[in-house]
C-alpha cells in the first residue's frame, strides 16, 4: 500500500497541474509533508489513528489555528485563526493530514462559486462550467483527485449542489450532529459542516470522527451518533412535486425515474408524496438566512480584524467604507435584505411568517420520514451551468437550491450521490434525505442505492 507521504506528493503535483481551475486559495505543502511523515511512522509502530493516511482539504470558512481563513472575502484580508474548529481538532487527533484551504463563495453565499473575492472556481468535469456553490472548491478538489476528502459547509445546499455538479458524494449531516465551533457563521440555525468524498464509505468514516457533543457549541446534539441499523430501505418516498416541476431538466427526470425503477426491481416499496410547500421553501430560506446573516456579519466592521478602509475620518466612516469595500455585492445584498426583514414594521410580515412556515416544513418532513426510510428527489433542477452566466435577476441563482433547502429548514440529514450524466457528460445527482438524527442510516441507504 502506498504511504501517506507518497499520497501527499501525488496530490501536491496534481494540485500544481490543475492550478488554472482556481480550486485552492492556499496549499500547505511543507506542513502536509511533515505530518505525512509522522503519520507513516505511527502506522509503522501500530499507533496510528482511525484516519491515518487520509488527506483532507478545508473550505476557507473553517478555522485552523495558525492558518489564514478568509471566507473568500476581502474583509478578512490577512486574518489568521486563533483556534481550530472542533471538527478540525477531531480529524487531527485521528491522524488526518490537511493539505490546504479551498476557494468558496464569499461567506458561503452562492450557488456557483463565482462570488469569491479570489475569482471563480472551474468545474474539473468541464472547465467552462461552474462547480456549484458555495463549497465549490471543496467539491472540485475531490472531483479532480486533489485529496481523499474535503470539508464543506451547507446552509441551504452548499455541499449537496456542488456534489451533484461535480459527480462526487456530498453529505449534510443532521443539524447539530457536527459542532459549528470554528465555522465562520452565515446563518447559525441552518449551517452544518459536512464531507465531500469519492464514495459514501469515506464520508461515513469522517463523520464518525467529527460527530459528537461539544462544550463550545450549545446546539450540538448531546446523544452520540448511532451506527447504521438499516442497509437496504424497505419503503421509499419521492417528491412527486420535484419530478413534475417545470424547471427540472428532461435528462435529470429520466435519470431519476430510472433510479426509482431500479429500487422497485430491488424489492422496495416506492411511493410518491405531495409536498404543497415546495415553492415556499426558497423564499422562507432567504428571509431567515439573510436575517441571521445580517446579525452574524455585523462583527466584520473594519475595527477588530481584517480589512480597514484608508480614507476614514470617524468611527461611522470606518464602518461604512470598510464594509462597502470589504464585502462583495452578493454579501451586501443579503445583509441588506436581512436587515430589512428584521426592521420595525416588517418583522411580523416577513420574519415571523417565515418562522411559522419553517415549523410547517419541519412537521411535514418529520412526519413523512417517520413513515418512510428515506425521501428522494433530484439534488438540482439542472446540471452544471456556464461560468459567467448572465442573469439580470439574482433570484435566478437562488432557485438552484429549490430541492436542497428543505433539509436545512427541517434540520434533517441529506446526501447527494452521482447517478449518471446528461447528454453533455455533466454529472446528475440524487438526493437521499433521512429522518432527523439518522445520519449513518441515511449514508448506508445511499451506499446501497449506489450499488443497485
Amino acid at each position: 500500500m502506498s504511504s501517506t507521504a507518497q499520497a501527499v506528493e501525488t496530490f501536491l503535483s496534481k494540485i500544481e497541474q490543475t492550478k488554472d481551475l482556481n480550486i485552492f486559495l492556499e496549499v500547505w505543502a511543507d506542513e502536509a509533508r511533515d505530518k505525512a511523515q509522522q503519520v507513516d511512522e505511527k502506522i509503522a509502530q501500530g499507533t496510528a489513528g482511525k484516519l491515518a493516511g487520509m488527506v483532507i482539504a478545508l473550505k476557507d470558512n473553517i478555522c485552523y489555528r495558525g492558518h489564514k481563513v478568509s471566507a473568500a472575502s476581502k474583509i478578512l484580508e490577512g486574518f489568521e485563526s486563533q483556534f481550530s474548529a472542533t471538527a478540525v481538532e477531531r480529524l487531527l487527533a485521528e491522524d488526518a493530514v490537511f493539505i490546504g484551504r479551498t476557494n468558496c463563495d464569499e461567506f458561503a453565499m452562492g450557488s456557483a462559486n463565482e462570488n469569491s473575492a479570489f475569482g471563480a472556481v472551474k468545474n474539473p468535469v468541464d472547465p467552462t462550467k461552474v462547480p456549484g456553490g458555495s463549497s465549490g472548491g471543496s467539491a472540485a478538489a475531490v472531483a479532480a483527485g486533489l485529496c481523499h476528502v474535503a470539508l464543506g459547509s451547507d446552509t441551504g445546499g452548499s455541499i449537496r449542489q456542488p456534489a451533484a455538479f461535480t459527480g462526487t458524494v456530498g453529505f449534510k449531516p443532521s443539524y447539530g450532529r457536527i459542532s459549528r465551533h470554528g465555522l465562520i457563521a452565515y446563518a447559525s440555525s441552518f449551517d452544518q459542516i459536512g464531507p465531500f468524498a469519492a464514495n459514501v464509505a469515506d464520508a461515513a468514516k469522517v463523520m464518525e470522527v467529527m460527530a459528537g457533543a461539544d462544550d463550545f457549541d450549545a446546539t450540538a446534539m448531546q446523544q452520540p451518533m448511532a451506527p447504521a441499523s438499516k442497509e437496504a430501505p424497505k419503503k421509499v418516498a419521492y417528491l412527486k412535486t420535484a419530478v413534475d416541476h417545470p424547471k427540472v431538466d428532461a435528462s435529470i427526470k429520466k435519470a431519476f425515474q430510472a433510479q426509482l425503477e431500479l429500487l422497485e426491481n430491488a424489492g422496495c416499496i416506492v411511493e410518491p408524496v405531495e409536498f404543497d410547500l415546495l415553492d415556499a421553501l426558497v423564499p422562507v430560506y432567504y428571509i431567515l438566512t439573510t436575517a441571521e446573516a445580517s446579525s452574524n456579519l455585523a462583527r466584520f466592521d473594519g475595527v477588530h480584524a481584517g480589512f480597514r478602509a484608508e480614507d476614514v475620518s470617524d468611527l461611522e466612516s470606518v464602518y461604512k467604507k470598510s464594509r462597502s469595500a470589504g464585502f462583495g455585492k452578493e454579501v451586501q445584498r443579503r445583509i441588506m435584505l436581512g436587515t430589512f426583514v428584521l426592521s420595525a414594521g416588517y418583522y411580523d410580515a416577513y420574519f415571523g411568517k417565515a418562522q411559522a412556515v419553517r415549523r410547517m416544513v419541519k412537521e411535514w418532513t418529520d412526519k413523512t420520514l417517520s413513515e418512510y426510510d428515506v425521501l428522494l428527489c433530484p439534488t438540482t433542477p439542472s446540471t452544471a451551468f456556464e461560468l459567467g452566466r448572465e442573469v439580470s435577476d439574482p433570484t435566478v441563482n437562488y432557485l438552484e437550491d429549490i430541492f436542497t433547502v428543505q433539509a436545512n429548514i427541517a434540520g434533517t440529514p441529506a446526501v447527494s450521490i452521482p447517478i449518471g450524466v446528461d447528454p453533455k457528460g455533466l454529472p446528475i445527482g440524487l438526493q437521499v434525505m433521512g429522518a432527523n438524527g439518522s445520519d449513518m442510516d441515511t449514508l448506508a441507504i445511499a451506499a446501497w442505492i449506489q450499488k443497485q
